[in-house]
C-alpha cells in the first residue's frame, strides 16, 4: 500500500488510554447523594430588609442569605447550610423584634390618646364649672 507524503499514518494501532473512537458511544452516569436542597431564606431576608429592618438585622440577614446562595452555587453545601442557618436566625430575630416594637408603639399610641381624651374631658368640666354652667 502506497501513501502520499501528507497522508501517512504515524501509528495504526489503538491503545486503551487513547479514548474512544468516533463510532463508539458512551453513557456517563453521575451519582449524586440524596441531600436535601439548602434553603437560603433570600425572599424572607429581602422582605425584612425593606419592611422590618430592626437595628439593621434585616440587612445582615440579607448578606448571609446572599453568602448562602453563593456557597450553594459553588457546590459547598455545608458552607451554604451554615450561612443559611445564620440568616434564618437573624430573620427570626428581625421579624420578632420588629413586630414587638410595632405592637408596643400601637399600645403607646392608644394609651396616650385615651389619656389626652381624659385630660380634655377634665378641662372641659373645669371650664364649664368655672363659668357657672351645670351639665
Amino acid at each position: 500500500m502506497e501513501y502520499k507524503a501528507d497522508h501517512v499514518p504515524m501509528n495504526t494501532r489503538t491503545y486503551p488510554y487513547q479514548g474512544l473512537k468516533e463510532d463508539d458511544q458512551s453513557t456517563v452516569i453521575t451519582v449524586v447523594p440524596n441531600v436535601p436542597p439548602v434553603r437560603d431564606h433570600l425572599p424572607w431576608s429581602i422582605f425584612n430588609f425593606f419592611y422590618m429592618n430592626f437595628c439593621c438585622l434585616g440587612f445582615v440577614a440579607l448578606v448571609f442569605s446572599v453568602k448562602s446562595r453563593d456557597r450553594k452555587v459553588v457546590g459547598d453545601a455545608e458552607g451554604a447550610r451554615h450561612y443559611a442557618s445564620t440568616a434564618r436566625a437573624l430573620n427570626i430575630a428581625a421579624t420578632v423584634l420588629s413586630i414587638l416594637v410595632l405592637v408596643i408603639l400601637i399600645v403607646i399610641i392608644f394609651v396616650s390618646l385615651s389619656m389626652v381624651t381624659q385630660i380634655i374631658k377634665e378641662n372641659e368640666e373645669q371650664i364649664s364649672h368655672s363659668f357657672g354652667g351645670h351639665n
